[in-house]
């Protein structure tokens, strides 16, 4: 089975799979476009979000403020593993309907979120180390409909800073990236 959440998943979880496994151990110090996160500490969030959102999509409860070091040896594996598992766990049709009961909203806005933070945060960690990510046309599309419904929400609770001004050539993805709070022309 699969929906459209685990499509666009899908989509989006290999390229940030890929710029994941290009980060050498020796960037894991520098900054990101995230103010006062680090790649480590980005990554660490990244991968919180990969592990935690598998539970939401069962309707799970799910410990924000657990600080596991998922930084070990094989880490950058055991990310693609999860990946997969997140894909998994929201291709299923139940795990979109309702409400969710950890977040108060409706499923498939919480499958939007990761959706959302596979893809921005996965151009945050390119950024920061070097490496190009190409988001999808489709991605693009779910993002900046999820920005439409619930970017001023997101704002007020601290996930999305203030929207960027773009230039006039910007990218949709420069748009979606400024519409969270980036610099889409940053640099550390």
């Amino acid at each position: 089975m699969s929906t459209k959440t685990s499509e666009l998943l899908a989509v989006a979880a290999p390229r940030t799979v890929a710029v994941v496994r290009g980060i050498p151990d020796e960037q894991l110090d520098l900054p990101t476009p995230c103010p006062d996160y680090s790649v480590r500490d980005l990554l660490r969030h990244v991968y919180d979000v990969v592990v935690n959102f598998q539970s939401l999509a069962r309707r799970q409860e799910v410990d924000w403020s657990g600080k596991t070091d998922h930084l070990t040896d094989g880490w950058r594996d055991r990310f693609a593993a999860e990946t997969g598992r997140l894909v998994e766990a929201w291709s299923d049709p139940a795990a979109l309907e309702g409400v969710s009961a950890g977040m108060g909203l409706p499923q498939e806005t919480v499958g939007e979120m990761a959706l959302i933070d596979l893809a921005v945060h996965g151009w945050d960690l390119a950024r920061a180390t070097g490496q190009r990510l190409e988001v999808d046309p489709a991605v693009l599309a779910a993002g900046h409909g999820f920005m439409d419904r619930m970017g001023e929400t997101g704002q007020q609770m601290g996930a999305f800073g203030a929207p960027v001004p773009t230039r006039a050539d910007a990218t949709p993805l420069d748009e979606l990236l400024a519409r969270t709070g980036r610099d889409p022309g940053w640099t550390a």
